[in-house]
């Protein structure tokens, strides 16, 4: 990789070095962590669709349809929020990328990968859902998606399946699993940061402390060899008094 981008130089002692205690780092992972609250808060909603074998029922579907509407049409306030948060956790990317070290290539680079993963489900999946959910168009009584895929016009679709209602919503929560999968990998990459700077001291540490046990004892045998022809005289100059 070119040093225009990465400082071979730069470690965890370096003055300028962005590690897991940086400012950046709290950029990163105070959007991660809120944007796992939501997903944890749209859980329970989630869990009759992917993780029980028992029939869903209309009434449910319903109640999590209304339930949706309600969230993608709340005010525009709620929604700069959520860009707010998201490019915030962009800019904690890039100053951590900012004539990186090695670490924060391997580290943050791979974190960054995973962060923009998340927002393209976050953008094409759960975005677009919401907006299929707010315009009502499985109501609608020519949608393709309420036939069975035998009887769809495929040609007319370009080869194309159209979803139902249910399966659609499959597709939203199995996009919010994958986006919370995304998002604590980012955070388990954040923490692995963490543990290789916290080694990297202790070796460093370690061996500050044997260069200063070296030292210490090099200055010793100097000692020690400067004081032994002195002691020699004295003996000889013992013998010549006696």
């Amino acid at each position: 990789m070119p040093d225009k981008w990465v400082d071979w130089s730069k470690n965890v002692r370096s003055k300028d070095y962005r590690g897991s205690s940086s400012f950046a780092t709290f950029m990163i992972i105070g959007p991660v962590c809120f944007f796992l609250g939501i997903l944890f808060a749209e859980f329970p909603y989630d869990f009759p669709l992917l993780w029980t074998s028992d029939p869903i029922e209309a009434s449910y579907l319903d109640q999590l349809e209304t339930h949706l509407k309600f969230v993608h049409q709340s005010p525009p306030l709620i929604s700069r929020m959520l860009t707010i948060m998201i490019v915030t956790g962009f800019l904690g990317f890039f100053t951590k990328l900012f004539k990186a070290s090695e670490s924060n290539m391997l580290f943050d680079g791979a974190s960054l990968v995973l962060y923009v993963i998340g927002v393209g489900v976050y953008i094409a999946n759960i975005v677009k859902g919401l907006r299929f959910v707010s315009a009502g168009i499985w109501h609608a009584p020519d949608f393709a998606g309420n036939l069975p895929p035998s009887a769809q016009d495929v040609q007319g679709t370009d080869g194309r399946l159209v979803l139902g209602r249910e399966d659609s919503l499959k597709v939203m929560a199995a996009s919010n699993t994958i986006l919370a999968l995304v998002l604590v990998g980012v955070l388990v990459l954040q923490a692995g940061q963490w543990y290789a700077e916290r080694k990297d001291n202790e070796e460093y540490e370690r061996a500050e402390r044997e260069a200063a046990s070296a030292e210490t004892e090099g200055s010793n045998n100097n000692n020690a060899a400067s004081s032994s022809p002195a002691t020699a005289a004295e003996k000889k100059a013992n013998k010549k008094k006696q």
